[in-house]
């Protein structure tokens, strides 16, 4: 029987009837490309059960964790918190290689969904952006941030932040770039354990660390992000303004590996513990990527997470050196890529 409906109205139920069939199809697709990413994610990762907790839950009882904090506090007297080791008393105003003083300077905070898949989630990393940095890269991305000066906070607003992340449904804590902070973050890590945080703490850093600073977080930090940059301290010097670059480097990774092992992720695909080691690819082998990888593979772990990047770009200062006055080639990035595929096929990649 004909409808006695107007055929406007008709035509109009189609649309809406061919628009949701739409939906649903996008719908179904987006399910089945999540569904083949996690599987992904499974294959390349350790699965950690669904009710682990952060290490500092598991490892290690309030007063040690007060005990630590207290610690590096002291250190702020005559700072070593970085290889730099500038001794300068910072309670006292002195200002070191890191341009840092006793107070805290935070550039931003809130969930950020530009990190690694495993970090970001559905739900996004919770970064907080610390300003200074113990290396200054002539071709920093960030350098407003690691070479300019931010709103000044207090210990308890650090940790207010971190348990408004945690609230937000934020998968992690990803503070970046902390090392010269980490007496303070660790007093907020205090106040924030007291009131029940329970997600993973990432220490999201240059590779320029100070393995005694690194042993203090043992048992404090889930998952490790660090940088690694150069295989050459000449090159180190000249475009980080950082000595000894590749040897604490090394020893960093070694220590963090040591601690937290592999990248495991849990059933949803989301890091819970493990070294997530980043490789930005520079220009006319600058990097040294070969020897990077190779002492990753030998002296870390053959199946370690690594993130080769390519998103050089030539910004801050970088003009003013004409081996990394460009962008990075498709080329460069595909040998870099091949080098770590061929030592060795186990490593996790591309990210």
């Amino acid at each position: 029987m004909r409808s006695s409906r107007p055929y406007k109205a008709r035509a109009q139920d189609d649309r809406l009837k061919n628009l949701f069939d739409g939906i649903f199809r996008i719908g179904i697709v987006k399910f089945k490309i999540l569904t083949g990413y996690f599987i992904f994610l499974f294959q390349y990762f350790e699965v950690e059960s669904m009710d682990s907790q952060p290490i500092y839950r598991e490892k290690i009882d309030l007063d040690i964790l007060i005990q630590k904090s207290q610690e590096l506090m002291d250190n702020l007297e005559s700072c070593t918190l970085c290889p730099h080791a500038c001794r300068v008393n910072r309670k006292k105003g002195e200002i070191g290689h890191c341009r840092a003083g006793m107070e805290l300077e935070v550039a931003s905070y809130g969930p950020h969904y530009g990190e690694e898949a495993p970090l970001v989630g559905y739900r996004g990393s919770g970064t907080i952006f610390f300003h200074h940095c113990p290396m200054h890269c002539i071709y920093c991305q960030n350098w407003t941030i690691s070479q300019g000066h931010g709103e000044k906070i207090s210990i308890e607003t650090l940790a207010g932040y971190m348990e408004e992340l945690q609230a937000l449904g934020c998968h992690n804590i990803n503070l970046v770039t902390p090392t010269h902070y980490l007496p303070q973050i660790l007093a907020a890590i205090v106040m924030v354990v007291r009131n029940g945080l329970n997600i993973p703490i990432v220490y999201n850093c240059g590779g320029y660390e100070s393995t005694a600073t690194l042993k203090k977080l043992d048992g404090i930090i889930d998952i490790y992000l660090p940088d690694a940059k150069y295989s050459n301290k000449e090159t180190a010097e000249k475009l980080s303004d950082i000595s000894g670059y590749p040897e604490a480097m090394k020893a960093s990774l070694k220590e963090m590996h040591r601690q937290v092992g592999d990248l495991k992720v849990d059933q949803q695909g989301i890091a819970q513990r493990g070294l997530f080691i980043r490789h930005l690819v520079l220009p006319n082998h600058l990097a040294g990527t070969q020897e990077i990888i190779a002492f990753i593979a030998e002296k870390i772990s053959r199946t370690a997470a690594i993130n080769i990047m390519a998103q050089y770009y030539p910004t801050y200062h970088a003009f003013q050196c004409p081996s990394l006055n460009r962008r990075l080639s498709r080329q460069e990035y595909e040998e870099a890529l091949k080098i770590a595929r061929d030592v060795s096929p186990h490593f996790q990649l591309n990210f």
